[in-house]
């Protein structure tokens, strides 16, 4: 009883704060529904930034993926500080001078109107297909195994699975459809600030019971026993995650999911200024270090535990019984946390699928509302009619992806595959967009044959050969990184054949202050500087090493903070060539660009 009382009390106080604060707004304009009248703080960015992304496919689907891993997949985690820094310095400046609603609306100011719905298209198969089922999923899965929902119904697992599919999706759809951006940012951050603190007291406590009530001595069974799942850097062969995957995939996808994802900078362009957009950007980055902590260390946690039989974890059939890894994660919980706090900690993970799941139909209903309906149907519509069209589709891609979820099961890690079929979509995307910003010639031509040239290459080396091309194998990530480089070739040799006539100048359009934060680059060194020591201590000169090893670690981090001082320097001198700005004044929102 206690469980589902602190359960409805805190999903209720969410919902009522987030009425009172959004009664007032206006839904019914565009800026006001889709970009939450450009009037969202850092720290509401921040906030939903970090809850939008941690969801329970991320919860449950990385722990899962620690839980068979180990420590090496935190690069999944620790590189997004990296890419956030990226979006801060790279592209928010961009999208907030041009006054864009949409990522494809960048595009087609770059490009043309013909890659705008092209790139929307592409977005709208990625959020019913790769994203939204996956996120209904892994919180069906999680918060059913947290509630013991099939032994207090006293139904089958598949059928908890439809019943909180279900009731994930109607909730969800509550907010994104009739809330608009605001409702959805300020639920995110009360969610936000909630499942930080509860989530972190779940390997806390989980440290506490494996050590049989010392901390110190459940946390030295983790460097003692196996310590080989400490280890992040990706160096032995069967490794999840090769160092040089972490490089040539992982930090790519990452670039295209925190850079150039709608669902996730769509917060970023709801932003004051600039200034407040770049603090609440960095404020997410940090967030993302300080996560390696709630989403993978209790994946590490459990196995131990599930090897020393603290814990039963459900098996599944797949070519034979093996552990069912996805459920790894809502075993431990249910298993280390109070009776009073497993409601807490079920109510701000409910908030966090909520938060993904309505995040990305808000981002669906903008695509669709704005480049698809406002720009090939009825150019002519009224705000208010394009809004309500949006939450028509809003509404249908709920029920569509309530049908698809409960179908999810796979032998591999739910958030791996997650990532693998997105990476047929994201890495083009990215690339053209990228080829956009650092080519002020590239014409439209470079982006479609890219685009077509990037998803074919992947989906036939990955999903049907499989990486073997024949005299040698290559590693999905691998093969990310091939893609990209491919794609920049093709696109830059069209470049040349066929340059633009004149040079692309981004014209800027006031809707928003776009002075930079003045602590921005300090923030971002510091982040730096965390992600080295993170990477460090979790890698054989680290926690696991001999003792006298941390001298080799402070020359460790201080050599590479150099080395990075170096390449940033390089970097910062092929980008200078920002962007010209002729102004011109422009008050409503730029949807028909």
């Amino acid at each position: 009883m206690l469980t589902i009382l602190s359960f409805i009390f805190f999903t209720g106080l969410v919902a009522i704060v987030s009425y009172y604060k959004t009664k007032g707004e206006n839904l019914s304009s565009l800026k006001g529904y889709f970009l939450a009248g450009r009037s969202l703080p850092w720290y509401v960015i921040a906030g939903s930034l970090f809850l939008t992304n941690i969801s329970a496919e991320q919860l449950a689907g990385l722990n899962a993926n620690a839980f068979r891993n180990g420590a090496n997949v935190m690069a999944w985690e620790a590189t997004s500080a990296l890419t956030l820094i990226v979006l801060a310095f790279i592209f928010l400046p961009r999208f907030l001078k041009s006054g864009i609603s949409t990522i494809p609306q960048f595009l087609e100011i770059r490009y043309g109107k013909k890659m705008r719905t092209v790139a929307s298209a592409i977005f709208i198969y990625a959020i019913v297909i790769g994203f939204l089922p996956f996120v209904l999923y892994a919180g069906a899965i999680t918060l059913g195994k947290l509630f013991d929902i099939s032994g207090v119904l006293g139904i089958s697992d598949y059928a908890t699975t439809w019943v909180m599919v279900i009731a994930i999706g109607v909730v969800g759809g509550i907010y994104a459809v009739f809330g608009g951006l605001k409702a959805v940012a300020i639920s995110d951050t009360i969610n936000g600030i909630g499942l930080l603190i509860a989530a972190l007291f779940v390997p806390i406590i989980a440290l506490y019971q494996l050590g049989s009530g010392d901390f110190s001595n459940g946390f030295n069974i983790l460097l003692v026993e196996a310590p080989e799942r400490m280890q992040a850097l990706g160096l032995t062969e069967d490794a999840n995650i090769p160092w040089h995957g972490l490089i040539s995939g992982v930090l790519i996808i990452n670039l295209f999911y925190w850079c150039t994802n709608q669902a996730i900078v769509q917060r970023a362009l709801a932003a004051k200024t600039l200034a407040e957009g770049q603090k609440g950007v960095l404020a997410a980055a940090a967030l993302k270090i300080l996560g390696v902590v709630m989403l993978v260390l209790p994946g590490i946690i459990a196995w131990h535990m599930y090897q020393r039989g603290m814990i039963s974890i459900p098996m599944k059939e797949v070519g034979g019984m093996v552990v069912n890894s996805d459920m790894s994660y809502p075993v431990l919980v249910r298993a280390v946390l109070p009776t009073w706090l497993t409601g807490f900690f079920g109510a701000v993970l409910f908030g966090a699928v909520l938060s993904s799941f309505n995040s990305g139909v808000n981002s669906l209903s903008t695509l669709i509302s704005l480049d698809i309906y406002k720009q090939l149907i009825k150019p002519a519509a009224t705000e208010i009619e394009t809004v309500r069209i949006g939450k028509l589709f809003g509404i249908a891609t709920i029920v569509i992806c309530i049908g698809i979820a409960p179908f999810i099961s796979t032998a591999e890690s739910l958030y791996t595959l997650m990532r693998t079929i997105m990476a047929v979509i994201n890495v083009p995307i990215f690339a053209v967009l990228l080829m956009g910003v650092m080519s002020k010639r590239a014409p439209a031509l470079a982006g479609y044959v890219g685009l077509v040239t990037g998803m074919v290459f992947f989906f036939v080396s990955k999903f049907i050969l499989n990486g073997d091309f024949g005299l040698f194998q290559v590693h999905w990530l691998n093969l990310v990184g091939m893609n990209l480089v491919l794609m920049l070739a093709v696109m830059t040799a069209i470049r040349y054949w066929k340059p633009m006539d004149k040079p692309y100048i981004q014209v800027e359009t006031n809707e928003v202050e776009v002075n930079e934060w003045k602590h921005a680059k300090l923030a971002s060194w510091i982040l730096i500087f965390a992600f080295i020591t993170l990477y460090t201590v979790f890698s054989p000169l680290g926690l696991t090493s001999e003792t006298g090893s941390w001298l080799k670690v402070a020359l460790t981090i201080a050599g590479s903070m150099l080395l990075l001082y170096f390449v940033y320097n390089s970097i910062k001198k092929v980008l200078a060539n920002k962007p010209t700005a002729a102004p011109i004044k422009s008050k409503s929102i730029n949807a028909t660009s």
